[in-house]
């Protein structure tokens, strides 16, 4: 096995949350992608779904008290972890609003935030400078503005973990949830360059074609991705999974280049893929 880390025991793995915000479109089920910065030192210039890692202040009190419809119990039990599981739904959330401007919350009534007011257009993407920059804490923005984070729509799709050898380690939950209609997703121009709404299947053409760059779990979520017709059919699928299992690639120097290995092929592919696009083999 080629290791890209001379010690691939001391890489810590980080708990991650990303969220694939969904509409439909004239062509089908569209999702939004972002375009990380050319220059980052993590899988710069790749497309990906808004997200990062989990934080402390994702788990703490006064977030979890403007969460609504759904548990910490619940969302732990669904995720596996004794407690805490609600700060991946938090933390999806505090990175789709930071990265993509989009804000998955409403207000008491159930009325979900909406920025076609101009001037409230503006108080948010201030509330999204603070957010971003550790200004201020989204729990705050949440009490100043009347809001709850909309958790209960929010649904746990699947869970990459990444394979050991790799520089960086993360176990990223990926959570699905309906993009608001009444905002417009709009990338931050520093840690994110570009936003496309594109097809599951535009996505993977764009990919292969070389087009746009997608990491090996973005490019396995779209060909799930790709089975469903509309965003209703993809939460619904979401939403009705009792067990979502991790999916632990592993990374192996087949002397054909690297090679991604699928344990227990649950693809149904053959269980390997080249490293670099995606694809099985």
């Amino acid at each position: 096995m080629n290791m890209q880390h001379p010690d691939p025991g001391s890489v810590p793995v980080r708990d991650a949350a990303t969220v694939m915000l969904l509409r439909d479109g004239s062509d089908g089920l569209e999702v939004c992608m972002l375009q990380r910065n050319l220059n980052s030192d993590f899988v710069g210039g790749a497309y990906v779904f808004p997200g990062g890692g989990v934080d402390p202040g994702d788990a703490g009190p006064e977030i979890l008290e403007v969460c609504h419809g759904r548990t910490d119990e619940a969302a732990s039990r669904l995720v596996g972890v004794e407690h805490g599981g609600l700060a991946f739904w938090v933390a999806a959330v505090r990175e789709s609003f930071e990265e993509s401007g989009v804000l998955l919350a409403a207000h008491p009534d159930g009325t979900v935030v909406s920025f076609a007011d101009g001037t409230v257009a503006a108080r948010f993407e201030a509330h999204r400078a603070d957010v971003d920059s550790g200004r201020r804490g989204l729990a705050e923005i949440c009490r100043q503005e009347d809001l709850r984070l909309t958790v209960g729509d929010m649904h746990y799709f699947s869970r990459w973990v990444t394979p050991l050898g790799a520089p960086r380690r993360y176990d990223t939950r990926f959570f699905v949830a309906a993009a608001p209609e009444e905002q417009v997703a709009l990338h931050d121009d520093r840690e994110v360059i570009g936003t496309r709404w594109l097809t599951p299947r535009a996505a993977l053409s764009d990919h292969e074609a070389g087009r746009m760059t997608m990491i090996f779990p973005t490019v396995r979520t779209m060909v799930a991705l790709d089975r469903f017709g509309s965003a209703r059919e993809v939460l619904d699928h979401a939403a009705a999974q009792a067990d979502v299992p991790a999916v632990l690639p592993m990374l192996r120097d087949e002397g054909g280049g690297l090679r991604l290995v699928l344990p227990g092929d649950p693809e149904g592919t053959g269980g390997v893929y080249d490293a670099i696009t995606g694809e099985p083999l």
